[in-house]
């Protein structure tokens, strides 16, 4: 059976404990992760050969860092996930209200405390997720918020004078004594905030309200910045970003898979009511979106593409295939490409247009990008396929409309009047042999898709397939994809 834990510092003493700074604890936790060959950030993708390093750079030389990117990177969740870095619990002073530690209190409390109690001081236990503190930097944060204020209650009910430390309601900082503080967004925070931390990141210590008062706090601190934040709204002053030991860079999903696997883990797909089977070039294309949407000149870089982007595309697309199987009693959701133009909701709100951009509008750009994604796709899948039969069918005068609502059948029935469509998608494994109907049918869509986006046929914004229209320059902005001139 495992000893009890230490209940009083007398105890805490016999038992052999040993304090040690935060960054020491971190540091040994990590390299023991190393060693194990653990994974240190799990549910982060995309960042094993590039942020991942620095991260642990960071952390083995004792560094407070900030992580620096545009929004949609990660750069919050990889803060929370340092937690898994620290003890699962350390011992504290019981009713410190910065986890004094009781070899050594730094808060008047926590020195009152061990001068009248000694060993029969009483200690309690606190878990690592009690040990992370974040704050969203906002204009309107003040210094009492971070550091902390005098409290004249507490003055007036314990018979204090106003300079009496334990008149003091402690800030955020203070509270993350012995854990780590994050500071999300720290452009927006103001500039005399910001003077107010410079003393932890050098020094180790802080005052409170002009008062004689240190307290020599050990903390962890991070942070996160988007580079647009530096014009648009603040900016991070230049004495603290010198006392910020690495600035660690984050960036997109640099491969289409990766972001494939990262838009799957964050989506909600998996519904519960009806069975949801999302079709691997769906999904693919999908993603595909935001990579175009993040080399489009109409749509301002400087923002980024969040992530979040294709995240929501895949969950409105996985709804508009639930509600048609719910209206239609299938047993199976299954998304096809047509439904990402049901999901323009998802992508035009996650846009901010340059000059160029706002002219056409961000609902038209967004179709251009689904169509492109589509070319892509299928080009990447099933580049050298034969569809000329296809592309004759229409340029003889042939059309075919695809409604939101038919079903998978009667899509199918539709594309199988269009002589090599259904040949061309079990030939390139689209969808081979024992591939469901609804699959197949967004197979067959896909390769229609395609063929829009190289302007050898069109569709127009209700579904309806026909004879390529080569008037003006449609396509997708003048954009090259898929193997095809637009």
């Amino acid at each position: 059976m495992d000893n009890p834990r230490p209940t009083t510092v007398g105890a805490l003493k016999a038992s052999g404990y040993q304090s040690r700074p935060v960054k020491d604890e971190l540091r040994a936790n990590l390299i023991r992760k190393l060693r194990s060959g653990e994974t240190l950030f799990p549910g982060i993708q995309g960042y094993e050969d590039t942020v991942v390093p620095q991260l642990v750079n960071a952390v083995l030389a004792r560094h407070d860092f900030i992580l620096l990117g545009l929004r949609g990177q990660a750069k919050t969740r990889i803060l929370r996930a340092l937690v898994e870095l620290l003890d699962e619990e350390i011992p504290v002073l019981a009713g410190s209200e910065i986890n004094d530690d009781p070899l050594a209190p730094v808060s008047k409390y926590g020195r009152q405390l061990v001068e009248e109690m000694g060993d029969e001081a009483p200690v309690a236990w606190v878990h690592r997720e009690n040990r992370y503190v974040e704050k969203l930097a906002t204009p309107d944060v003040t210094i009492a918020d971070m550091i902390g204020d005098v409290d004249p209650i507490k003055a007036a009910r314990g018979g204090h004078i106003l300079g009496d430390e334990l008149t003091i309601h402690y800030g955020l900082l203070p509270r993350a004594n012995r854990g780590i503080f994050a500071i999300n967004e720290l452009p927006d925070l103001a500039g005399k905030i910001q003077v107010g931390l410079f003393n932890i990141l050098q020094e180790g210590d802080v005052q409170v309200k002009g008062y004689p008062i240190r307290l020599s706090l050990d903390v962890f601190m991070t942070f996160t910045a988007n580079p647009e934040d530096y014009t648009a709204r603040g900016k991070i002053i230049t004495p603290l970003k010198d006392r910020i030991g690495s600035e660690i860079r984050t960036h997109y999903p640099e491969e289409v898979e990766t972001g494939v696997g990262i838009t799957a883990q964050e989506s909600w797909v998996d519904r519960g009511d009806v069975p949801v089977e999302v079709p691997d070039f769906v999904a693919e294309t999908i993603e595909r979106v935001a990579f175009l949407a993040r080399e489009d000149k109409r749509i301002d870089q400087r923002s980024g593409v969040s992530q979040r982007m294709p995240i929501t595309v895949l969950e409105s697309v996985v709804s508009a295939a639930e509600q048609r199987a719910i209206r239609l009693e299938e047993d199976t959701a299954v998304p096809r490409v047509g439904d990402l133009y049901l999901a323009l909701p998802a992508i035009t709100g996650k846009m901010e247009l340059e000059y160029e951009g706002e002219l056409q509008g961000a609902d038209r750009i967004a179709r251009e990008l689904i169509s492109a994604a589509a070319g892509d796709t299928f080009f990447h899948r099933a580049g050298g396929a034969d569809l000329e039969d296809i592309v004759a069918h229409f340029e003889e005068g042939a059309a075919l409309q695809v409604a939101d609502d038919a079903s998978a059948d009667a899509c199918l029935k539709g594309f199988g009047s269009v002589p090599g469509l259904l040949e061309v998608v079990e030939s390139t494994g689209l969808a081979g042999n024992g591939a469901s109907a609804g699959k197949r049918a967004a197979a067959c869509e896909l390769v229609l898709e395609a063929l829009v986006a190289g302007r050898r046929i069109s569709r127009n914004d209700g579904g309806r397939y026909g004879r390529a229209r080569h008037e003006g320059k449609g396509g997708a902005g003048g954009m090259k994809f898929g193997g095809f001139e637009g």
